[in-house]
């Protein structure tokens, strides 16, 4: 354990990586060059955190994500089990988007539930809640609760 980071023997992080102090990195995740991760923060198994990926202080992110570059996660934001990010709007294998990658930005305090899609060039409200399974196609705005495939606002939530 080097500055109270702990680094579990079957993952990998690559030069230019820098992790937060008290950040726990379990089982099988690999981190890529350039990612920032806050202080506390925790990546359950399978975690995959793609170059250049921005990462805030508290941050819980749970078995099989991966958050890809152009995502930016800020302070104390839950990720669910298996949820998804994508970072290209039209994926052609013909024609690869080397690194035009849309802006997604999860704000502080927002909870994304187990399964749901992110579709990227969009922004989740500060302590906005994801439903699990819910696929965002457009912003969600600060303190609300969204659900569905397309997500929809059903509800509202405080800070606390």
């Amino acid at each position: 354990m080097v500055n109270d980071v702990f680094i579990h023997e079957s993952s990998y992080v690559d030069e230019g990586v820098t992790l937060g102090r008290g950040t726990k990195v379990w089982h099988f995740c690999h981190i890529q060059k350039g990612a920032v991760l806050g202080e506390n923060c925790s990546l359950g198994q399978n975690v995959n955190i793609g170059p250049n990926v921005k990462i805030g202080n508290g941050v819980r992110i749970q078995n099989n994500v991966s958050v890809y570059e152009g995502v930016e996660i800020e302070d104390n934001v839950f990720l669910g089990p298996s949820c998804v990010f994508t970072n290209v709007l039209m994926p052609r294998l013909d024609r690869p988007a080397q690194g035009k990658y849309e802006r997604t930005l999860v704000r502080e305090g927002a909870s994304l539930g187990a399964n749901c899609t992110i579709v990227c060039g969009h922004t989740i409200g500060r302590h906005a809640m994801v439903g699990a399974g819910a696929v965002v196609t457009k912003d969600v705005p600060d303190y609300v609760i969204v659900a569905g495939v397309p997500a929809k606002i059903i509800g509202k939530v405080d800070a606390v």
